[in-house]
Formats: C-alpha cells, sequence, structure tokens
C-alpha cells in the first residue's frame, strides 16, 4: 500500500475520533480538503511549480500516522534545542503530542495555547471560524492533506494593543519511537491591532530515524500590527520538511519571516503573503547552506493588491558537494497596487561542482506607478579575496568561512532577537567548518 493509499483508508477513522458537536463546522473543512487531495494526489515533477522537487524517494516509506503515546525524553537531549538565553513562552510536542511539562503556555490577557483546546472549546469557535482555513490554499494538495488531517499544533491570539513580554518558542521533537513517522502540525497565528509579537519555530528529530513532516500555519496581522517569525530549519539527514506558511495583512503592518535553512533530507517552504490594505511591509528572508545530497526548496508569493505598500525579498544560498537548490520567487502587483515598491534578490554560491542551482525570480506588473526589480547571481568564491585573506596568513578553510559568512550576512542583519543571531551565527561557523571567533 502506497502512502496515499494509506492515507485514503486513514481518513475516515480520523474523522471519527476527532470530531465532535463543537467541532461540527470542521467536518465540511476536512472532507472537502481531502477531496482534493484524493483527487489530485502527491505533486509530481511534471507540475511547473514541482519541477526541481521530486517527492518520489520520501513518498516511499511505510509512515506511522498517527502516533498514539508521548515519550519521555531528557533535558539533555533537548537543551540545546531552545532558545535559553532568554525567557520566553513555549509550546512543545514530542512526536506530534503536546508535552505539558515542557511547555510554558498562558491565557493571561492572550492566549498561547493549543490548536487541538481552540477547536473543541466554544469560548474558541467564534475566532476558528472567522480565521481558521481561511488563507491557506485550496489548490494545494500538500496544504489540502495538513487541512484534512488537522488537529494539533500551535494556537497564538493576541488582542490589540498588546506587546508580548517575551519571544514564542514552537518546538516540534521527533524521538524516533516509530521506524517511520508522519506529522502534520497546524498552527493558526491572529494578532490584533496595533500588537508585537516574535516566534521562533523549529521542527526536530532526535535519532536517525526517517520522519517526513508536513505543516501549515496561518498569520493575520490586523492593522499596524508587528510579527517577526524566524524558522530554524537544521535537522537530521533522515528528516523532510514541507513547510507552508500562509500570511495576511492588513494596513500598516509589518510581517517578516525569515527561514534558515541548514539540515534535513528534502526540505520545501512554501510562503504566501496577501496584503489587504496601505502601507503595509512584508519582509522575506533566507538563507540555506547545506552539502551532501540535501536538498532546499524555496517558494515565495507576493499578492500586492493595495497602493502604497512594499515588500523585501531576499535569499542567499550556500551549496557545497551533490547538493541542490531550488528558489521560485514570485510577485504579484495588481492594477490598483500603484505606488507599489517590490524588491526581490536571490544570490548563490555553488562550492563545489557538483552543486546546483535552479533559480527564478518573477515579477507580474499590471500597475504602470511602481517601482519594482528582481534578480539572481550564481557563482563561486571570488579568488581574488581568497587570495588577499591568504597573503594575510589567514588559512585557506578559514578564509573561505569569512567570505561565505560575510556573503549571508546582509540576510543575517535582519533577527531581532539578538541571542537567536548569535545563534544562528554559530550554526553558519558550525555548517562552515569553522570558529569564526567572533558574532557580528
Amino acid at each position: 500500500m502506497d502512502l496515499k493509499d494509506k492515507l485514503v483508508t486513514s481518513f475516515l477513522a480520523f474523522e471519527n475520533r476527532v470530531c465532535t458537536d463543537t467541532e461540527s463546522n470542521l467536518h465540511d473543512i476536512r472532507s472537502e480538503a481531502f477531496h482534493y487531495f484524493e483527487t489530485h494526489g502527491f505533486p509530481s515533477k511534471k507540475e511547473e511549480e514541482w519541477k526541481y522537487t521530486s517527492l518520489k524517494s520520501i513518498l516511499k516509506h511505510n509512515y506511522t500516522i498517527f502516533p498514539t503515546a508521548e515519550n519521555a525524553i531528557e533535558f539533555k537531549d533537548i537543551k540545546k534545542y531552545f532558545l535559553h538565553e532568554i525567557e520566553s513562552y513555549k509550546i512543545v510536542f514530542i512526536d506530534g503530542i503536546y508535552s505539558s511539562f515542557w511547555s510554558e503556555t498562558t491565557h493571561d490577557g492572550y492566549d498561547i495555547c493549543l490548536l487541538s483546546a481552540a477547536l473543541k472549546k466554544p469560548k474558541y469557535k467564534m475566532v476558528i471560524d472567522h480565521y481558521f482555513n481561511t488563507i491557506a490554499s485550496k489548490n494545494d494538495s500538500i496544504t489540502s492533506l495538513n487541512t484534512a488531517f488537522s488537529k494539533e499544533g500551535a494556537y497564538i491570539h493576541i488582542p490589540k494593543n498588546t506587546v508580548l513580554p517575551k519571544p514564542i518558542q514552537i518546538l516540534h521533537f521527533s524521538t524516533g519511537s516509530e521506524a517511520e513517522i508522519m506529522l502534520q502540525p497546524r498552527n493558526l497565528i491572529i494578532v490584533g491591532e496595533n500588537s508585537h509579537v516574535q516566534i521562533v519555530e523549529r521542527h526536530q528529530s532526535l535519532n536517525e530515524n526517517v520522519v517526513l513532516t508536513n505543516s501549515v500555519t496561518e498569520i493575520f496581522a490586523a492593522k499596524r500590527a508587528i510579527v517577526d517569525y524566524y524558522k530554524i530549519q537544521n535537522d537530521k539527514a533522515t528528516a523532510s520538511l514541507l513547510d507552508n506558511t500562509y500570511v495576511k495583512q492588513q494596513q500598516q503592518s509589518v510581517v517578516s519571516v525569515n527561514t534558515f535553512s541548514f539540515g534535513g533530507n528534502l526540505t520545501r517552504n512554501n510562503l504566501e503573503f496577501s496584503q489587504e490594505g496601505e502601507g503595509i511591509t512584508s519582509n522575506l528572508n533566507g538563507i540555506t547552506i547545506i552539502g551532501d545530497k540535501q536538498h532546499v526548496d524555496n517558494h515565495t508569493l507576493v499578492n500586492h493588491n493595495y497602493p502604497n505598500c512594499e515588500s523585501h525579498e531576499l535569499y542567499k544560498g550556500i551549496y557545497a558537494d551533490k547538493s541542490t537548490g531550488v528558489f521560485n520567487g514570485k510577485v504579484i502587483v495588481q492594477r490598483e497596487a500603484q505606488k507599489t515598491n517590490a524588491f526581490q534578490q536571490n544570490d548563490n554560491i555553488l562550492i563545489d561542482d557538483r552543486a546546483s542551482i535552479n533559480t527564478k525570480p518573477q515579477l507580474e506588473i499590471f500597475a504602470d506607478d511602481v517601482k519594482c526589480s528582481h534578480g539572481c547571481t550564481i557563482g563561486q568564491l571570488n579568488e581574488d579575496a581568497l587570495f588577499y585573506l591568504r597573503s594575510r596568513g589567514i588559512p585557506k578553510k578559514e578564509a573561505e568561512a569569512l567570505l561565505l559568512y560575510a556573503f549571508a550576512n546582509d540576510a543575517l542583519q535582519k533577527i531581532k532577537i539578538s541571542e537567536l543571531k548569535t545563534r544562528i551565527t554559530r550554526l553558519i561557523a558550525q555548517k562552515l567548518g569553522v570558529e569564526l571567533g567572533f558574532v557580528l
């Protein structure tokens, strides 16, 4: 039985187990989403959006679909994955199941808790009905699969005029209790008018067992809201991640999504912004550093629907060995979106001849009074700069690392949490195989 057939046979049992009277409105949402997935199946390279990314290698496994028990883990096993240098709220999942022991949630003035609780409790019904699955794509089979099996994840609701005193960490751990496991977390994040939140998300395997994570996040930013979202992707070589993030912004809001892809087998990031008001700023930044046979695919879409808005997109990639990168960024400026300022840039360095990058920045402009630019570069290390550093007594490996670090630094500067910036800097040094000895 292939994975699609296994999911089809599992869906009815899943619906019978999770559906309650208070969730009755979700039955139609799940059923419609699953019908779409059942009809279209997993995407293949025949589809333009998946031309350079094949899922065949990760779909051949016999995944466990429903983990049933939380496994005990020790702090020493997970300590290094927490951003423990500062205080934070924490929402922790172990094999897809919420861990109250490692979490720190709250309902004191704002809700930082579980999606499963919000789906079941009548007091959240109005919010769920208004926001849940309203911006996630209905025409994407991977997203539809997550919607069909949506049950658990983070639920964050920040009311208006609220600045969160500390960041939120969303952490998903896989313990290897199953030889092969598939996880489908769903996050719903609502940030009210004039509010500000910082969120750090991470998916992490604790051993070498095979893991496939299909994650969907919906982010709603109201008027003048500020959202800083950071994704740390540095998983084991046996873990694959399909990450789908949808953002809807209202006027004068600022949303930044920063993606750091350093590990994993296959990683696909789908990031879609929809601007629904004037004076909006959307920031999309990413750093990819991979080697071996790793594969990272960044797909972005920014919809400019209103005038006087901005979007700034900067993705840097460093590829070694036989690794493969994909960047497909699209900016659409509608006829009504005059005075739009849209910038998109993808820069890449291929360290080895066997590494490759497929990049396609795109602009679709239907307005006539805009300032838009896009571009990409693909190259290798500057030999003159490398010679200069080596002539000053710096060993070749350290000189190469310094140049690569400087190359990625533009995107690194976008991090607003200093402790996280230090952590990412160390990860970059680790990936480059050197001790930089400094933090910018």
